[in-house]
């Protein structure tokens, strides 16, 4: 068990295997919002294939990445790429306990050029994200000047100024971006705590309501195993 996960391939790793000779073939799973983006990147991705590893989509589908998806990569020694979609929660926990290299990307040369540099060995940072604590947002104050100040309940965490954040509304994702300001009472804060309180601005969105549900996160840079 020990070796097989040692020689689990990576974005990290790759460019290493295939100096020592241990990679020949890049497989890879990919999933992705709609099929012309699936092409797309099926065609540019087998494009980088060289003279000492050839790159090889052994799957293409539009949809959330599922658990399916891990156990085929996982036989396959493959890496899955998902464009504009996500792992649903069975396959990343599948994916943490199988060792399964799972990238997220959101623009598509952004993603191509992941996987050249890879294998290149030219990785950039690599960073990720920390879930900081949610809200509920419970009253909507209008401000001339400002917009919307959701009224919100931090539930858990700490919810912190600069961080990121979403917004679902019944389950479904209808913001994703930056905070503008969170206030306590009228007054500008650098945080707020579970249990307390508080007014949340939104860059550029305006479209909240009573009930919705806040995400605050950040992107954190990581050390490379």
């Amino acid at each position: 068990m020990l070796a097989e996960t040692k020689h689990k391939l990576t974005m990290d790793t790759l460019f290493d295997q295939i100096q020592a000779g241990n990679v020949k073939e890049l497989p890879i799973v990919l999933k992705a919002d709609v099929q012309g983006s699936v092409e797309a990147l099926k065609s540019s991705l087998e494009k980088l294939s060289n003279e000492e590893v050839q790159v090889k989509v052994i799957h293409g589908a539009v949809g959330a990445i599922n658990e399916s998806d891990v156990s085929l990569a996982s036989a396959s020694n493959a890496i899955i790429i998902g464009f504009n979609t996500k792992p649903d929660v069975t396959a990343k926990q599948l994916a943490e306990s199988e060792s399964v290299d799972i990238k997220l990307y959101k623009v598509i040369y952004q993603a191509i050029e992941a996987v050249e540099a890879a294998m290149k060995g030219m990785l950039a940072p690599v960073y990720e994200e920390k879930i900081l604590g949610h809200a509920e947002i419970r009253v909507i104050f209008k401000a001339s000047g400002i917009g919307n100040i959701a009224g919100s309940y931090v539930l858990d965490g700490t919810l912190e100024r600069g961080m990121k954040a979403r917004i679902t509304r019944n389950g479904e994702e209808i913001f994703d971006g930056s905070l503008a300001s969170i206030k306590r009472f009228k007054d500008d804060v650098k945080e707020v705590k579970e249990g307390f309180e508080c007014g949340l601005v939104f860059e550029k969105f305006n479209d909240i309501q009573e009930g919705d549900l806040v995400e605050g996160y950040k992107m954190v840079q990581v050390e490379r195993a």
